[in-house]
């Protein structure tokens, strides 16, 4: 008689086991939906005097629009007191602008089932923006080129806890600075179907965006969708710049979302106390909303708060720290009473390479993240040297720990299975819950288990070769790039989007400044 061939692979537990556990599964986790309350470090009263200030410094000190003409004539015709770039908004005025804009609002995605909404009880985690460095394991620290980029857009579509695909993930300095938007627009539109973000460098920048959004999802779907989110950073203390605003108005006309975002290091750009900053933070947010809305009543806007201190003896900027987690919290609390969706805090960190003060400093952001409120997390993944250096190891450890917040976001399970009485019954006094049917029912999906994370007995490990996890992060960065499969697109829409891509940088000499 022939063996039963299937029979004894089905035997094979041990390593079939095995097999599925390390094999790398390309999953997609839905973007947060907390079921567990916000952290509220602020009382009504603290609160109030707080928007009480920041409407003092708008009426009486002013934000200044620099070089922008068209915007001091809107602020002119709105009710503003206009002298020179200065304008000062009299009292209530931002904030009755402000109320137009919604409290929440979905980005869609060219793949549905990735869709966002931003705002309201949610939480989207987006990678890592803006450094022009990487580092690798076996690289070291350089500067970063488009392949990088596209490697980055890559592990961010493969990362299930990772529900965007971000913005400039590095910036790619082998491309000319007036045409490298292209390119990395280019390569999250097609090696990615994960919502994304427009480029701010320019005006004419956002006007490209939104033109290749309009080739990827049609016009028509863009002029009643929003499809892009964009980062319109404030220059603190109380500027707004013509190239910032210029590409916001481009979004805010194209009725896509503008993250209205001071930036901030403590001490320096704004007061060295917690309340102080809180004012002004809130003060340039009022103007920069109010702004928007503007331009287009109605149009998606995300408050933004990005708030670091300084190291009063060398002057660097630290991350992690206790004072910005009290801004983070205290801001979130700001965005509810304006009813805006809320930007902040990401796997921030000072340290050079992904040792243990980079996992204290991003832990200690991501967990006040997700306590504040925040809505849309930048830098959630990759994040390392104050935002100088996407780090790929990094990128990996820190898109593991997200599942945390996935877990802790859900609360607690008060259900019949929850309670499990009958798994206490079933035990008794003495015994032990390993083998009762409640474990067998539930442990595939009882605990957050990472993907990364080595716990594995000493000797397993020492003979392993006693790897680290930077070595880990290393090993699964490379293999995920492996095995990765680019998305379906329809390849008309794919050879539309090379075309502009061409023709718009034939169209003007390259530019690297």
């Amino acid at each position: 008689m022939r063996p039963n061939r299937n029979r004894r692979r089905a035997k094979g537990g041990g390593a079939a086991r095995r097999a599925e556990r390390t094999a790398t599964k390309i999953e997609f986790a839905r973007f947060i939906e907390r079921k567990i309350p916000d952290f509220e470090i602020l009382d009504a009263e603290s609160l109030e005097i707080i928007e009480d200030n920041a409407e003092t410094v708008l009426e009486e000190i002013g934000v200044r629009f620099v070089d922008n003409a068209p915007a001091l004539k809107r602020w002119e015709q709105a009710g503003a007191d206009v002298d020179g770039d200065r304008v000062r908004i009299p009292r209530g005025l931002a904030r009755s602008l402000s109320a137009s804009a919604p409290r929440e609002f979905t980005q869609h995605a060219r793949n549905p089932d990735r869709n966002v909404v931003i705002g309201g009880r949610g939480l989207v985690l987006a990678p890592v923006y803006g450094p022009p460095f990487v580092r690798t394991l076996e690289g070291g620290r350089r500067y970063a080129t488009i392949d990088d980029f596209r490697a980055l857009v890559r592990l961010a579509y493969m990362s299930k806890w990772l529900h965007h695909s971000g913005g400039t993930l590095c910036e790619p300095t082998d491309v000319a600075v007036n045409k490298r938007h292209l390119d990395m627009l280019l390569a999250h539109m097609t090696l990615s179907d994960k919502p994304f973000m427009g480029s701010v460098t320019a005006p004419e920048r956002a006007d490209d965006s939104v033109t290749m959004a309009r080739i990827l999802f049609g016009t028509e779907y863009v002029d009643e969708h929003t499809v892009m989110t964009s980062l319109i950073n404030i220059n603190s203390p109380l500027a707004f710049d013509s190239i910032m605003v210029g590409a916001m108005e481009s979004y805010a006309r194209a009725n896509q979302a503008c993250i209205i975002s001071p930036f901030i290091v403590g001490g320096a750009m704004s007061p060295v106390s917690v309340a102080g900053t809180l004012v002004q933070v809130l003060a340039e947010v009022l103007a920069g909303v109010a702004y928007n809305q503007l331009v287009r009543t109605g149009a998606p806007v995300v408050m933004g708060t990005f708030v670091t201190s300084i190291d009063m003896n060398s002057g660097a900027p630290t991350f992690g720290t206790p004072e910005a987690a009290k801004i983070l919290f205290g801001a979130g609390q700001l965005a509810r009473r304006l009813g805006l969706p809320f930007r902040s805090g990401g796997a921030l960190c000072g340290s050079k390479i992904p040792d243990a003060q980079a996992a204290f400093e991003a832990a200690n952001t991501l967990n006040a993240t997700l306590l504040g409120g925040v809505n849309f997390a930048l830098h959630s993944a990759g994040w390392l040297e104050g935002g100088l250096v996407t780090s790929f190891e990094k990128f990996i450890m820190d898109a593991d720990q997200l599942g945390t917040l996935h877990s802790l976001a859900k609360g607690v399970d008060l259900s019949a299975n929850g309670l499990a009485l009958d798994a206490i019954q079933e035990v008794g006094p003495g015994g032990h819950f390993l083998g009762c049917q409640h474990t067998q029912n539930n442990f595939k999906d009882a605990f957050w288990r990472s993907d990364l994370l080595d716990y594995r007995p000493f000797e397993s490990w020492s003979e392993d070769g006693a790897p680290d996890t930077i070595s880990l992060a290393n090993a699964r960065f490379k293999r995920l790039l492996s095995e990765y499969e680019k998305p379906a697109l329809d390849p008309g829409v794919e050879e539309a989007l090379n075309d502009y891509v061409t023709e718009r940088k034939a169209s003007e000499p390259d530019s690297f400044v």
